[in-house]
């Protein structure tokens, strides 16, 4: 038996574009695909399997260039994260895969599959669905395969076809026990980032699971509870990181700073290992979960910058969203950034359900008078099973569950729908590029964006960028 399993990250042609002009979302560089390396990770020092990894993306790997490379490994097993938003390229590689070798087994795992085990298991050319967390799952499939059924956390088709589910498994508790993503098994040096000052990046996960209900994140559904790695075994990735020539890390924690007591220790081991002038770092958090001394101890730990969720400047609206933040509290958090030398970034969102256009302005006027460095906006889009798309389907403002149809028969023709109680989609997008303009062409942005230009070739992008914004 050829004991090889091919774990692919697809390309990303078809991807379904949910609420960005097409400017925001090129030349932004490739992050490493972390789920399907720790998937990749677990394989390699804990089965007596080769596996094998590659980033179609990072890779600039072709559609017609995957056979060879497919006829080459001749792998007994293909893996794939699948999200929504690429389960059509997902499904393209997987007819690739069965047309070189019919024999050859199609694995999904990810958050789509997860949803719609049923739905995706049906899809042609899919043997094998992994649910939830497949760390310790594809290690005991492997150890045991072809015997699926002795293994829980799966669906698949048998040898008739009929469709069957080994039930869930739980939840891993001790988050120390996963080892954490070979980067070696990657070309590590492929991924980059514009938001990077220096390259190549590589991106980090320290926790799972979030304690916050907002209506329009689909976190919730899988409840609150939060597990942590220790501070001890995040400084044991950075240090391979840095060994590897690594520059930035991206920490893709939903809120790093939920536990402040593990923050803390961490950002004192970082000071204390020189850490902190080896390597940049940035998160995602919460304005109320951050203070001043917090913020001062990140910046000289090496964190550069901070991402935050604020979607609204109105109450009433984050009242419906269920963020639960305060804006004085969040104009104040930003000052602090700014005081502390903290790039600071700003999440928005327009269109959420019943939202008026002056709340729309008051959101972008807001957005152009905090002290932050960068800001996205976005169009609030229901997505699968969160709160905000559940409550629309029961009040029938959506005629069907369309998320659902489309999870049983993926199209390319599929469009995303939005909430247009109040204002119509193209309505949205004007204003969407409207805060783009006006956020990103005040004088005192420009002048200090060219004042950190280091190359012509940094100037050519900003100045292209801007082409693109005025354009759009």
């Amino acid at each position: 038996m050829n004991k090889t399993i091919l774990l692919i990250n697809p390309r990303e042609d078809n991807m379904i574009l949910a609420d960005n002009p097409s400017f925001v979302d090129e030349e932004r560089g490739y992050n490493p695909p972390l789920g399907i390396l720790y998937i990749a990770t677990a394989i390699k020092y804990n089965t007596d399997w080769e596996v094998v990894f590659i980033d179609m993306n990072a890779e600039k790997i072709k559609y017609e260039e995957l056979p060879l490379i497919i006829a080459k490994k001749k792998p007994m097993l293909v893996g794939m994260t699948a999200l929504t938003f690429t389960i059509i390229d997902v499904l393209k590689v997987a007819e690739i895969v069965k047309c070189v070798d019919k024999e050859i087994k199609i694995m999904l795992g990810g958050i789509h599959p997860y949803i719609y085990p049923e739905e995706t298991i049906r899809l042609k050319n899919i043997d094998y669905i992994c649910l939830g967390e497949g760390e310790k799952a594809i290690v005991e499939f492997l150890e045991k395969y072809p015997k699926v059924s002795e293994v829980k956390g799966f669906y698949y088709k048998d040898g008739s076809g009929k469709i069957c589910n080994t039930g869930y498994l739980p939840m891993i508790e001790n988050l120390d026990t996963v080892r954490f993503p070979d980067r070696r098994l990657s070309k590590y040096k492929l991924y980059t980032s514009i938001l990077a000052k220096k390259n190549p990046i590589t991106t980090m996960i320290t926790s799972r699971g979030c304690p916050f209900q907002c209506t329009y994140c689909i976190r919730p559904h899988f409840g609150k509870i939060c597990r942590f790695r220790s501070p001890k075994n995040i400084i044991e990735e950075v240090k391979d990181c840095v060994e590897l020539g690594i520059k930035e890390i991206f920490f893709y924690d939903d809120t790093f700073t939920i536990n402040k007591k593990r923050v803390i220790e961490f950002c004192e081991e970082m000071i204390k290992e020189g850490l902190n002038q080896e390597i940049k770092w940035d998160i995602r958090s919460r304005v109320d979960t951050v203070d001043q001394k917090m913020i001062n101890l990140l910046k000289k730990a090496g964190c550069d910058r901070i991402h935050f969720g604020i979607e609204s400047a109105n109450e009433r609206i984050l009242k419906i969203l269920k963020k639960n933040i305060n804006l004085k509290e969040t104009e104040e958090i930003f000052k602090i950034c700014d005081f502390e030398g903290v790039t600071a970034f700003a999440y928005f969102m327009i269109g959420s359900p019943t939202e008026s256009k002056e709340e729309i302005l008051n959101t972008i006027d807001f957005a152009s008078r905090i002290k932050v460095k960068y800001s996205q906006i976005t169009i609030t889009t229901p997505f699968p099973e969160t709160e905000i798309y559940k409550e629309l389907l029961v009040s029938k403002y959506y005629e069907n569950d369309y998320w659902k149809k489309f999870a049983e028969n993926p199209t390319r023709d599929f469009k995303v729908k939005y909430c247009e109680d109040k204002l119509s989609e193209k309505e949205l997008f004007d204003l969407l590029k409207l805060f783009y303009k006006k956020f990103y062409f005040r004088p005192k942005f420009i002048f200090n964006e060219f004042l950190k230009i280091r190359s012509f070739s940094e100037l050519f992008k900003k100045i292209k960028a801007a082409v693109k914004i005025i354009l759009s």
